[in-house]
């Protein structure tokens, strides 16, 4: 799934850049800008897929009783804002690269 975004995130950068560059000769976005948004959105699927792998070692436990129910719940529902989160980003993402890619040349 990061490399999916990742590619998409480029292919926006770069489409992007032609749709400057075609509409006046507008120099492309700053490259260093693009990557530190990418980094951005690395951390941020980083962080989630911890988050989800953290609130599943606390299911299993709380299967074997090593656990407290309250735990598990506050974890599970923490993960499930962070995954909510970086859909609706990756959302974002494919619909602004689609309304660019819709732009008349």
């Amino acid at each position: 799934m990061a490399t999916d975004l990742t590619s998409a995130l480029n292919a926006y950068r770069a489409a992007a850049g032609q749709a400057a560059q075609a509409a006046g000769g507008a120099q492309p976005a700053d490259e260093t800008a693009g990557q530190k948004f990418t980094e951005l959105v690395q951390g941020a699927l980083e962080t989630t897929n911890t988050s989800l792998v953290q609130a599943e070692q606390l299911t299993a436990s709380a299967a074997v009783g090593d656990a407290e129910l309250v735990d598990v719940v506050t974890a599970v529902a923490a993960a499930e804002v962070q995954l909510e989160t970086v859909i609706a980003v990756r959302d974002e993402v494919i619909r602004a690269y689609n309304d660019i890619l819709k732009m008349p040349i």
